[in-house]
């Protein structure tokens, strides 16, 4: 870990970004997934873009032939290891589980996803899948209109066994902190499936453009001067007792590896309609 000060600063960058726009006739967002399935893929080098790309449009042409109703979204990395992200939303674990045995009972499906999968295995050196729970009260003005997000912040925290209260009162300092500025927003996740799920936590920030991080960085600091010296000194004892390590990355939506809703492509052409 850092100096205790780098640390709380770090965190005041990370929990604020601008809000995205609401959907362009004015309706509510829905509210972010109770469980996301997140599913990682490291890329061999030099096999990413366009490589990847058509290798990928093949679980997606699979997905469109099956009218499959479980959209996701891909994103590759622009910050750390080359490496793709895709986003499963569901409403709940049950849901989840009957998208699994909906693929099982569809052999067509099932025989293209595995040669897609046999395809695609030859262009990496890792992937994994993890599986996370939807926290609202660790969010802040969650319900944005994410079909016009084209870069997504994701930093995971990994919390100390034994501290989870710390690191519920750590975040409530910063939900309190922005809960006045409109323009900040996060969704909170616990990860509760893969080999490092205890006290793995995912804080998720879509974006409309990269600009929003330096108005965050400048929210952030003013966050922080608002607080007391008081203040500062138990935000910096709370994050150095609960949180082990973080790591903050950026990454941008890859349109031609994702199979969203006809309606995103409707909304945002400018971002979906790339295929």
């Amino acid at each position: 870990m850092k100096l205790r000060t780098s640390v709380a600063l770090a965190l005041s960058s990370l929990f604020v970004s601008s809000a995205l726009l609401a959907a362009a006739q004015g309706a509510t967002p829905p509210a972010p997934p109770k469980v996301l399935v997140i599913q990682r893929e490291y890329l061999k080098p030099g096999k990413a873009g366009a490589i990847h790309a058509a290798s990928e449009a093949n679980f997606v042409r699979a997905a469109t032939d099956a009218k499959s109703p479980t959209h996701y979204i891909a994103m590759d990395s622009l910050s750390g290891p080359t490496r793709a992200l895709y986003l499963f939303p569901y409403d709940s674990f049950g849901a989840w589980g009957k998208d699994q045995e909906a693929t099982a009972a569809n052999p067509t499906l099932s025989a293209a996803i595995d040669q897609a999968s046999l395809t695609d295995g030859e262009l990496l050196t890792r992937y994994d899948s993890h599986v996370y729970s939807y926290h609202p009260e660790m969010s802040l003005h969650a319900t944005v209109d994410i079909s016009h997000a084209r870069y997504w912040q994701l930093q995971s925290f990994k919390v100390k066994a034994g501290h989870d209260k710390d690191w519920s009162d750590l975040v409530k300092i910063y939900t309190d902190g922005f809960a006045s500025m409109p323009a900040a927003n996060w969704a909170a996740y616990e990860s509760q499936f893969d080999e490092n799920n205890g006290g793995l936590w995912v804080v998720i920030t879509p974006m409309k453009t990269l600009d929003e991080v330096d108005s965050a960085m400048g929210d952030g600091a003013k966050f922080w001067t608002a607080l007391s010296p008081a203040n500062q000194k138990r935000v910096q004892d709370l994050a150095a007792a609960c949180i082990e390590s973080s790591q903050k990355n950026v990454f941008v939506v890859n349109p031609k590896e994702s199979y969203v809703d006809p309606d995103w492509v409707k909304a945002a052409p400018e971002i979906w309609a790339q295929h």
